[in-house]
């Protein structure tokens, strides 16, 4: 049962569905939803903040605020990007860039580090707490059996080993703690758009039926999964 809620990102695709979802719940009492730009939902238990990316005292003063009055149950990082027109996955080595590189790994690797330095601590010790961020198959070096998209897949490892070191960290004082990696499938976004082409139909989630799965799929972890990756599926992504 998650009482506290924090999802980071959440005026997304993702994010906005994990919100929706999560606040139809009848033992769900408060949602703190953090992003860039507010979200739609009006429901009584959604508190709506903005929150500066770019600015580690504002993740800060976020976690302050999600954790003010109780521990928090779950937390949520729905952030990441592939493309945004201008940036395109890399097909080739005479694609790559400097530029592309720090971007992508600033909003895939750093951002998330710095949402899980600051709120990984406002867990709740007593119970059995989670902080899942959204990850990707392709950031699993023994999966990858197609190269390319060198920046993307290279940002998803590293945050993978984030949340490895993380768990590993927070397990010494948290020991209920779940802190885990979530692949949600290639979900029907703005992200994916120039890429549906080659996914089969059945294999394009809409937002809604990816966070149901990841919801579902957080419900039968333990602490002892902690560190690990896991797809919408509920199979482990191998590193």
């Amino acid at each position: 049962m998650y009482k506290n809620i924090a999802i980071i990102g959440s005026s997304g695709s993702i994010g906005g569905a994990l919100l929706k979802q999560l606040a139809l719940r009848p033992e769900t009492e408060k949602i703190y939803a953090f992003s860039r730009n507010l979200p739609s939902e009006s429901l009584t238990k959604i508190i709506c903040h903005r929150l500066n990316y770019n600015d580690e005292s504002s993740i800060a003063q976020a976690a302050s605020i999600a954790s003010e009055d109780i521990p928090l149950d779950l937390v949520l990082v729905a952030t990441g990007i592939l493309q945004d027109g201008e940036i395109m996955p890399e097909k080739s080595l005479r694609d790559l860039s400097s530029e592309k590189f720090q971007y992508l790994f600033a909003v895939n690797t750093i951002l998330p580090a710095l949402i899980a330095k600051h709120f990984l601590p406002k867990l709740d010790k007593d119970k059995c707490s989670i902080f899942a961020a959204i990850s990707a198959r392709v950031g699993s070096i023994s999966d990858n059996h197609l190269g390319g998209w060198y920046a993307y897949r290279a940002s998803k490892a590293a945050l993978n080993m984030v949340i490895k070191n993380a768990a590993i960290e927070m397990g010494r004082r948290y020991k209920e703690a779940i802190i885990v990696g979530l692949h949600p499938g290639t979900v029907d976004s703005k992200l994916s758009k120039p890429f549906q082409d080659h996914v089969p139909k059945d294999k394009l989630f809409t937002p809604e039926y990816s966070a149901e799965r990841l919801l579902t799929v957080l419900e039968h972890l333990t602490p002892e999964d902690s560190g690990k990756c896991f797809a919408w599926d509920g199979k482990e992504v191998k590193p």
